[in-house]
């Protein structure tokens, strides 16, 4: 018999100020970890397993489960609440000053005590390696200095307003690493990990990384199993899903193609002994201009591409409806989100406002287009995306379109550079707030390298960033909104669903697939064969 699980989240709620403000301690959880071991795929990459480096999702599957930071997000909840501490709250009206007091008594998994000292030379440890491909720039930026007047308490002081900051510390980027174990200049290579989390990472390589209990762990969690072992596909989705049809994994989570999962997802999928379990997911994609491109740095050509757009087709037919049309950069679910490129816009393509768009860039003949997408990053649909949103551009007659496909590391390099004029953008939140879907796009150091500056954007950004109510930034934000639909400096063009596949004998994925975008391993749990 199928069976389909679906977990809707809490959504940000009127008390969200008031948790971030005061916060209170937790009881220790079931270190001990009870049931089976299980065993889980992605073929996502795990970039780094220190977490000055790493900022993808595969990295943060690793972190969140092996280190503890001073806040996190609770199971079905995108409010933070104190985890390595036992309170946490700003000591000034203009969020400026943030202070933290540790738990009594915790450990790292090597025996060694967490002190206020770890906690300090973990984001000083960040900030000075400043890693490209780390959270430094996008999330701890605010940080201009760390004080830690004993062992327990630790004192952030701001540059500016930052109501956000729990919520960034919650995340991956809040990891606290052992100073002794951790150089405060460079960073760790050798794919070992020492955390006072859940779990301890024993083993790490390219094929699989080997997760158990934490015996010293001292938090919240209740672990509802022995252990965890993560198999790596490295982008092979065949492989992953026959794995997991044949019971060689219990679970697989991030990679498998579409039409797998819409096909695991059949009536007959019971005979497989699978399930698909679906989960909320604030995950997004983009379509990025280079405004300084000779074509795409035109508005009007910004606009008749926004104008040509199909993104129910897209998602109909390239992601199998395991995604759906997103009309704004803050999607559904999330404080604030409105529909301004879907008002201005529409949902079908208008040749003829598109070509009114052209005309008023003063162009007549078709536009030649080359998009830019790599294959494995943003999800495997993205090429064949790609190649659908360029076959909507020509059939307007308007566009002569191609995509190039292009390895990771040369696209990176390309966008950086400022190679390529219209290119790919996947974004995973750091965390559930409006904050994590403008400021990293439009604020200072911005991750789109599109050459796009909004005054107008970023001064409201700043003024939402020193809101400690999340609710009443809400009018701030649609302007935002409203502004980049004008300015069209990215296209907006679907929001993900999370899913995961596992043995009928696996439970507790619903916990692990919430808006957080927390995969909390300790959570899975796998009953022994009747």
């Amino acid at each position: 018999m199928r069976k389909r699980d679906q977990w809707l989240a809490a959504p940000l709620g009127a008390g969200l100020a008031a948790a971030l403000l005061t916060g209170c301690g937790s009881e220790d959880g079931n270190a001990g970890g009870t049931g089976e071991s299980v065993v889980m795929g992605m073929s996502d990459e795990v970039v780094s397993t220190d977490p000055a480096s790493g900022y993808d999702p595969g990295s943060w599957v690793v972190f969140n489960n092996i280190f503890q930071s001073l806040m996190s997000f609770p199971k079905g909840s995108t409010i933070p609440q104190p985890d390595a501490a036992d309170k946490c709250s700003f000591k000034d009206e203009s969020s400026t000053v943030y202070q933290c007091t540790l738990k009594e008594g915790l450990k790292f998994s090597n025996g060694h005590a967490l002190t206020s000292e770890d906690v300090a030379h973990s984001f000083n440890r960040t900030l000075k390696i400043n890693d490209d491909k780390g959270p430094a720039k996008s999330l701890l930026s605010t940080i201009k200095n760390i004080r830690t007047p004993d062992k327990l308490n630790v004192v952030f002081e701001l540059k500016r307003s930052d109501a956000t900051f729990p919520q960034k510390i919650a995340s991956g980027a809040g990891s606290i690493v052992d100073h002794q174990e951790y150089p405060l200049d460079k960073l760790r290579t050798d794919g070992k990990a020492v955390g006072s989390g859940v779990y301890k990472l024993d083993s790490y390589d390219e094929k699989q990384a080997k997760f158990s209990v934490n015996k010293d762990y001292k938090g919240s969690a209740v672990v509802q199993n022995r252990g965890v072992t993560m198999k790596f596909f490295h982008g092979e989705q065949d492989s992953l899903r026959d794995a997991v049809q044949k019971g060689d994994i219990d679970l697989a989570y991030r990679g498998l193609a579409m039409k797998d999962i819409a096909s695991l997802d059949s009536a007959a999928v019971g005979k497989n002994n699978v399930k698909v379990v679906e989960g909320t997911s604030a995950e997004v994609q983009h379509l990025v201009f280079n405004t300084k491109d000779p074509v795409v740095g035109k508005v009007g050509v910004r606009k008749a591409i926004a104008y040509l757009i199909d993104r129910s087709a897209l998602v109909r037919d390239v992601y199998k409806r395991t995604a759906e049309p997103l009309y704004s950069i803050v999607p559904s679910g999330i404080t604030g989100h409105k529909t301004p490129f879907y008002d201005t816009y529409g949902d079908r393509p208008q040749p003829d406002k598109a070509a009114a768009a052209l005309n008023s860039a003063g162009i007549k003949d078709k536009v030649k287009l080359t998009l830019y997408a790599t294959p494995i990053r943003y999800g495997p649909g993205t090429v064949p995306e790609f190649q659908a949103i360029a076959q909507q551009l020509n059939k307007s007659g308007l566009f002569e379109a191609d995509v190039k496909s292009v390895p990771l590391k040369e696209y990176e390099e390309g966008v950086a550079a400022g190679r390529y004029g219209v290119y790919v953008k996947g974004w995973v939140p750091d965390y559930p707030d409006p904050d994590n879907f403008t400021a990293p796009f439009f604020g200072e150091d911005n991750v789109l390298s599109n050459n796009y500056e909004s005054k107008e954007i970023t001064s409201r950004i700043l003024a939402t960033a020193a809101n400690g109510s999340r609710p009443s930034t809400i009018g701030d934000y649609a302007k935002v909104q409203s502004t980049v639909a004008q300015d069209v400096p990215i296209l907006p063009l679907w929001q993900g669903k999370q899913y995961a596949v596992a043995n009928e004998r696996v439970s507790g994925l619903q916990w692990s697939l919430d808006a957080s975008t927390v995969f909390r391993f300790w959570e899975i749990s796998k009953a022994s064969k009747g």
